[in-house]
């Protein structure tokens, strides 16, 4: 096959939705084992929920790259997952600022929304081709991200992103 179909996009959102919901809570399930931090949410802040999205994107991709052989592939996946990890952010800070506070149930739908931008985001550049896109940038994308996401739930910047609005802190501490 050398173009996905739009069934693999959905499958992939659905994977990446169903298999972060469950991420979110795999770090307390361990007993809070480091082991599972770097891919789990070890706390609410919406740095650990953008991981919550690019984990299972990272793994679909992967599997999918056995399947489709597009010379774009990477790119697309790279350029698709920055889109959703950027909607995150986004979506929550602007729904924030305008309502005060969002419920859980909010966010958790930014989740999904943001998941739905990925893949509709993946879908269109898998479509259209990226023919001045080599691989190895899409694959070093993920690569440099998945890095970040590990240092960062150790040692994460004081900044607002990697707060978590429930107690305050940071990271796994």
């Amino acid at each position: 096959m050398k173009k996905p179909s739009y069934w693999w996009q959905i499958f992939g959102f659905l994977f990446a939705s169903a298999a972060g919901t469950l991420l979110h809570f795999v770090y307390e399930w361990s007993g809070k084992s480091v082991l599972t931090a770097p891919i789990s949410g070890v706390n609410e802040s919406t740095w650990e929920h953008m991981k919550l999205l690019f984990v299972p994107m990272l793994l679909y991709a992967v599997v999918q790259s056995f399947f489709v052989k597009d010379d774009s592939y990477w790119c697309a996946k790279a350029l698709g997952s920055l889109s959703g990890l950027m909607a995150i952010p986004v979506l929550y800070y602007t729904l924030n600022g305008a309502l005060g506070k969002t419920s859980a149930r909010v966010n958790i739908a930014l989740f999904f929304v943001s998941a739905a931008v990925a893949y509709l985001a993946e879908w269109y550049l898998l479509k259209k081709g990226l023919p001045r896109c080599k691989k190895g940038r899409g694959i070093l994308f993920f690569v440099l991200v998945a890095v970040a996401f590990a240092v960062f739930t150790f040692m994460p910047p004081e900044l607002p992103l990697f707060r978590d609005p429930v107690t305050g802190g940071y990271g796994i501490g």
